[in-house]
């Protein structure tokens, strides 16, 4: 507070709300304020005016204090929980100042820990976290606050709360604040990034969370000997071995940034949509190949490993991001080397444990939301989605309207027969993947195929055509021969009317709605005739997932049963805890890995990543 001062003026100010809490004056050395539980969770600022200093006016964070305050009954007033960057604030501050600062990154002298008891530690000129935090009262989302170090050993905190949401820059992660987040979104809490180059760097925590230790470098750091996890290097990198991209999605390592006077660039870049019909832009009116947010990418961007199919991306997960990774939107910034680093931008979403996880893939994002009305609608899809304001059915598309009805997936493939007799095929994705041709399919009504071969079966693709003929064939994207005609085998009979076929442990099911029936026959005797389980429930689909049947009725209902044969008597299909797709007379249903696909012609391909079952 200046040495020698009989009294320092202080303000504490809501940043946010921009209203003044307090103003004091302080007589000590030492101030403790006590924060009165009427105060909202917010971010606050405390500036002390030292009398008859003279300083620049550059100099001014030295003389604040940030600080959030918590929600003093967690998740009460809102199931939102905002993360504020302290730890990366804070290693900018002093940078270039020897033994002071965490920067610059190739400076020897730059200090490899540093305090939180220092002044200073406040946002950077630029401000990134700003734009949303202004945008959200105005929105009408009331959010809770916490430091990002509450998040180190944070698994009480987070309980409370639906959704976690990162925003700006957010750097430094703790290996206790990583495991907390991941836990939470395992869990089923979500996870919103309205932000970039996050997790890059992993820090410790020491001397009661007052000090900050990264030494950027493992050889150095004394803790790589003992315990290599810890050591404070970026975490994709060794012996640390745990890429940001299994929780983020993303990563700095493929993103772009333009530092110094190239931060003007920022200003002309715009994302281009990959899927527009995902519920991430429901309402914006995008349609693919279309830019937007023009102004949000920088002035770092996160990205990952993509190989594409025309104008589709997909990510590879070669560096880490994860599998159900659907990329939603790209950047090309490659022509960014010539202000710092070239490389691109991604936006998507995908499936961490129980929680969903969104990434914006930008540090810039929130200042456009002021003014930009398609990133604010995007904006609210996600907090409305993830926060459980509005949650969705349970069903999320995974590609444009098509003519397919009948799917199956076999050998990590997902088949399907359209409309006009068409074999097609294509990854088992969410992402908006384009269906390519591979032989014939005609009059097929239904397909079906085991989970892996068993009980001396083959791992085949079957089929149930109009005229009631069963037919099997290999399970490869493309003509078995050089004969169209020779592409199936005949392998009996079904039962007539057939619209569902599924296969389950050497047993084949099959479903007719006309008379509402559920019909059996083993596979390892085709030629024996079809038995009458029972009633089918309404179902006009089925399909095998986990060893249970999964029925899909005309009116929308998501069914399941065991698959038990004739010997063990009626056993009825019972409703899901999960709701069906859009009620249509040709659904038909298909399962891979625990997802569950369903389409109808003219209906978009959708999955279901977490099916549940009837309640007790």
């Amino acid at each position: 507070m200046g040495a020698g001062a009989s009294a320092v003026r202080v303000r504490v100010t809501d940043v946010v709300s921009e209203q003044t809490r307090l103003t004091a004056t302080v007589h000590a050395p030492d101030w403790t304020l006590l924060v009165p539980e009427e105060w909202p969770s917010s971010l606050y600022r405390a500036t002390f005016d030292v009398p008859l200093e003279n300083r620049p006016a550059t100099d001014e964070a030295e003389h604040e204090v940030w600080f959030a305050v918590r929600a003093a009954r967690p998740g009460t007033a809102s199931r939102i929980l905002l993360s504020i960057p302290f730890a990366t604030w804070r290693a900018y501050t002093y940078a270039g100042k020897p033994q002071q600062g965490l920067y610059y990154s190739e400076q020897p002298d730059r200090a490899p820990q540093v305090s939180f008891a220092s002044p200073g530690g406040g946002p950077p000129p630029e401000r990134w976290e700003e734009g949303l935090l202004r945008w959200l009262p105005g929105a009408g989302y009331p959010v809770d606050f916490c430091s990002g170090l509450d998040l180190h050993k944070g698994d009480e905190l987070l309980s409370h709360y639906s959704l976690l949401v990162v925003n700006g820059h957010d750097e430094y992660w703790s290996m206790e604040m990583r495991d907390s987040v991941e836990n939470f979104a395992r869990r089923g809490g979500n996870i919103a990034f309205f932000a970039a180059n996050t997790a890059w760097w992993q820090m410790r925590l020491e001397d009661y969370g007052r000090t900050m230790v990264c030494y950027r470098d493992a050889v150095a750091d004394p803790v790589t000997a003992t315990d290599p996890r810890r050591a404070t290097v970026e975490w994709s990198s060794a012996p640390v071995d745990r890429p940001e991209n299994t929780m983020t999605g993303l990563s700095f390592r493929r993103g772009a940034g333009a530092w110094g006077e190239g931060m003007a660039v920022m200003g002309k870049e715009a994302y281009t949509v990959r899927f527009a019909d995902h519920w991430a832009f429901a309402g914006t009116g995008l349609t693919d190949g279309e830019p937007f947010a023009r102004g949000a990418l920088g002035y770092e961007t996160d990205a990952c490993a993509l190989e594409w199919t025309g104008d589709v991306p997909r990510a590879t997960g070669t560096d880490g991001t994860p599998g159900s990774f659907v990329v939603l939107a790209t950047a090309d910034l490659r022509h960014w080397r010539e202000y710092g680093q070239g490389g691109e931008a991604t936006m998507g979403v995908f499936r961490l444990g129980a929680g969903t996880v969104f990434n914006a893939g930008t540090i810039n994002w929130g200042s456009v939301l002021a003014d930009d009305p398609v990133a604010d609608r995007i904006t609210r899809n996600v907090l409305d989605r993830l926060s459980g304001a509005a949650p969705g059915d349970g069903w999320d598309p995974a590609g444009g309207p098509d003519e397919v009805r009948a799917l199956a997936a076999c050998a990590s493939v997902l088949f399907g027969a359209d409309t006009r007799g068409r074999l097609l095929c294509r990854e088992v994705s969410g992402q908006n993947l384009p269906w390519r041709p591979v032989g014939l399919a005609p009059g097929v009504r239904a397909l079906a195929a085991g989970r892996e071969a068993a009980g001396g079966l083959p791992l085949e693709l079957y089929a149930a055509t109009e005229d009631g003929r069963l037919l099997r064939r290999d399970p490869v994207p493309g003509p078995v021969t050089g004969d169209a005609a020779g592409e199936w085998t005949e392998a009996g009979q079904v039962p007539p009317g057939t619209t569902g076929l599924a296969l389950c442990d050497a047993g084949l099911f099959a479903v007719t709605p006309h008379d509402d029936r559920l019909h059996y026959l083993s596979a390892l005797a085709p030629e024996e005739p079809w038995r009458v389980l029972g009633e089918a429930g309404g179902a006009v689909a089925l399909t095998t997932l986990n060893c249970r049947l999964w029925a899909v009725t005309a009116d929308g209902r998501l069914r399941t049963r065991l698959p038990v044969g004739p010997s063990d008597g009626p056993v009825p299909f019972a409703d899901a805890g999960t709701p069906g797709p859009p009620p249509h007379p040709r659904t038909t249903l298909a399962a891979h890995a625990g997802v569950l696909y369903a389409t109808a012609p003219g209906a978009p391909l959708l999955l279901c990543a977490r099916p549940v079952l009837p309640p007790c």
